[in-house]
């Protein structure tokens, strides 16, 4: 689940073609995201976003149709009935289906559950074959948080079962939702709780979804933290880096920051060959090229992230530890069912 910031979507394009399918971005756009659709367009092949337009007002904005990029459209309980219909009409302009997003924390489960998406089927006219349900967990930062969010989300797969969705999801977001009581000048090590709380569900064969390197609710670097800074995905935690050492110029700082981190054990030995992100971040460690700004350090870090996520669900590669089995991939990048069960993909 990602913001429809730049920093993110210019993660997503740099994908290679390979990876891209195997990808399913769920962006949460608001009222400021006017020129989405053109940079969905931009995109690359195989990589089919889903939008969540439910911070938008009904009208001909939030009509998925309208927009001429195939898309899916990621569907609330709580959708008004216009909404419903109009997210039908793009399912059967683009052949996608949709992705149901129910939150165990605020939407309501069990019985109260079946009536509302049996509303949704019938108001958008899909059938539960044609849906992936997405049980957003929102924020585990904690062991508090784990404790709470995992019985409950057991409760919600349990209730899934009794229909035929396409694919099942759990997704979570581990990032603390402020970094600036970290220290600075050296990494800082915080625990991947959203991958280990998938990790604990793995008897499930649910698939897995994140919220990137951002906190859950996407938020991002909170205002006045502009020190440059790396969130940087390693096996059971991320790896902060907030450089404020050397003083003036930002260029060096930076600099600073990535020759501590291509010197780390956590640098992947594939190196700047990992991922896209990975690559810019050693040419400002050899001082190629400036800083950048926050919106690409975000933009690197997700690259990276999502590189690494890759690896550790669909085999070993570069020394990084491979999660729980992922069945085979069919061509839209959605696993193929297991009877009688749930289903695994990325998120």
């Amino acid at each position: 689940m990602l913001t429809s910031r730049r920093g993110e979507l210019e993660a997503l394009g740099h994908l290679d073609s390979a990876h891209a399918p195997l990808v399913v971005p769920v962006l949460d756009v608001s009222p400021a995201d006017t020129g989405l659709p053109q940079v969905l367009r931009r995109l690359p092949a195989g990589l089919v976003p889903a939008v969540d337009v439910c911070a938008l007002p009904d009208g001909p904005g939030g009509e998925l149709a309208r927009w001429g990029v195939p898309v899916q459209p990621v569907i609330g309980l709580t959708c008004s009935d216009g909404r419903l219909a109009a997210h039908g009409a793009a399912c059967r302009a683009y052949a996608r289906g949709a992705v149901v997003r129910l939150r165990p924390g605020r939407d309501r489960t069990g019985p109260d559950a079946t009536t509302a998406v049996e509303r949704v089927w019938r108001r958008t006219g899909l059938v539960p074959e044609q849906c992936d349900l997405l049980v957003d967990a929102a924020d585990v930062c904690c062991p508090a948080d784990l404790r709470v969010a995992e019985p409950r989300v057991r409760r919600v797969v349990d209730w899934a079962r009794r229909h035929a969705w396409r694919t099942v999801t759990v997704a979570a977001g581990g990032m603390p939702p402020s970094l600036s009581r970290l220290p600075t000048d050296e990494p800082v090590r915080v625990d991947r709780w959203d991958w280990l709380f998938w990790r604990r569900l793995a008897d499930l064969g649910v698939g897995y979804g994140d919220y990137g390197v951002s906190p859950a609710p996407p938020g991002g670097v909170e205002p006045g933290d502009r020190l440059p800074t790396v969130r940087y995905t390693a096996e059971d935690g991320w790896w902060i880096y907030r450089w404020s050492r050397r003083g003036g110029r930002g260029d060096e700082r930076f600099a600073d920051l990535c020759r501590t981190l291509v010197t780390a054990g956590h640098w992947p030995p594939a190196g700047a060959g990992f991922s896209w992100g990975d690559h810019e971040l050693l040419r400002r460690a050899r001082r190629v090229t400036g800083a950048g700004s926050p919106a690409n350090w975000t933009a690197w870090s997700t690259s990276h992230h999502l590189a690494h996520v890759l690896a550790a669900l669909t085999g070993p590669a570069d020394g990084h530890r491979r999660g729980p089995p992922a069945p085979a991939e069919d061509r839209t990048g959605f696993t193929r069912p297991h009877r009688g069960g749930a289903h695994r993909r990325g998120r």
